[in-house]
């Protein structure tokens, strides 16, 4: 049973879950960084930074010196950032939130950010190639968690949960299906593609290709889901607004991701017809150089930003797909009454 009739939107929490939520993607995109550049072991200590405590250590060392120690502690800031809104989060919750379950769900966000520091701490102190890829992967999670959280304190959830069917329609069942499809898929994929940013010399070529081709057959999955959910979302009158605009969003950001990964294989290994294509022939590819190194992160960033988009289309499907219950609509005329 909905608990709409204690609710009530609270602009501070939900401008503080939209900060969250747009802060942690540049954290994303830094952390891409450190991989790329292999600066994880910039700085070989933990929670400090070479003795010093993390907000302490001089600018002048880490913006003007090496470019890996700059991306690692960047990360680290950034990261604290991230941790500082959570707590500010759960603190407002308490305040201004009358959802019980939504309190326990602030909580629950910063627990996740507490454990993505503790992943990345761990890579560090232990220097194990294997936790940054489990770090690289729990990341998307918490992003995923931080939009979620955006979503279900916003005036539409809100709203949606005192809306008839006829105020705004209902999402039929294949459209919710599909839209948390695409959610699993893309995670799922972004998985398969963090096994090739973690790859080593010690992996066999036959493992190599697996990974390669388990990428590209889920590649092709996630544009196919994403391409239908927005066909689907299109094609229906009685699907919201919302979730039709954002199913589109969703489809046009999975076919930049492909350009983006085509790009990512060019830099890295140029490709087996090369020698067709003049341009390609003469290509160097350039181990970090600066615009290789600027496809690989933008793809690798754009995987999480398909699962956070992907996450407020299931989301909003999920919200708008059955008409609001008896209780909701007196609450509703109740509170238009008066």
């Amino acid at each position: 049973m909905s608990d709409v009739p204690e609710s009530t939107y609270s602009r501070v929490i939900h401008s503080l879950a939209v900060v969250l939520t747009v802060a942690v993607f540049p954290l994303i995109w830094v952390g891409g960084l450190v991989t790329t550049y292999d600066a994880g072991m910039a700085v070989p200590d933990w929670p400090g930074t070479y003795g010093w405590n993390l907000f302490a250590y001089p600018a002048s060392t880490w913006l003007f010196g090496p470019f890996d120690l700059l991306v690692e502690h960047s990360h680290r800031l950034l990261g604290a950032i991230a941790g500082f809104l959570s707590i500010g989060l759960v603190v407002t919750s308490q305040w201004y939130e009358k959802r019980s379950w939504f309190r326990w769900w602030c909580r629950g966000v910063l627990v996740a950010v507490i454990a993505q520091g503790v992943l990345g701490g761990a890579r560090v102190m232990l220097d194990q190639r294997t936790m940054a890829m489990i770090h690289g992967c729990t990341g998307p999670l918490f992003f995923a968690m931080a939009t979620a959280t955006a979503v279900m304190s916003s005036r539409w959830w809100i709203q949606r949960g005192s809306s008839t069917a006829a105020d705004e329609g209902v999402t039929g069942r294949p459209v919710r299906w599909l839209a948390s499809a695409v959610v699993l898929a893309s995670y799922i994929q972004l998985i398969m593609g963090a096994q090739l940013r973690h790859v080593t010399g010690a992996t066999s070529h036959q493992v190599f290709m697996g990974f390669v081709h388990m990428h590209l057959s889920l590649a092709v999955l996630v544009a196919l889901l994403a391409i239908s959910f927005a066909a689907v979302a299109g094609l229906r009158r009685s699907v919201p607004r919302p979730v039709g605009r954002t199913a589109q969003l969703l489809a046009g950001l999975v076919l930049v991701q492909i350009a983006l990964g085509i790009g990512t294989w060019i830099v890295n290994y140029a490709l087996p017809w090369s020698e067709l294509n003049q341009t390609l022939a003469s290509y160097t590819i350039l181990a970090k150089g600066y615009w290789e190194s600027l496809i690989v992160t933008a793809h690798m960033a754009t995987g999480s930003l398909i699962i956070s988009l992907a996450t407020v289309a299931a989301l909003r499907a999920w919200r708008s797909g059955a008409p609001a219950t008896a209780r909701e609509v007196n609450w509703k005329w109740k509170h238009q009454a008066a």
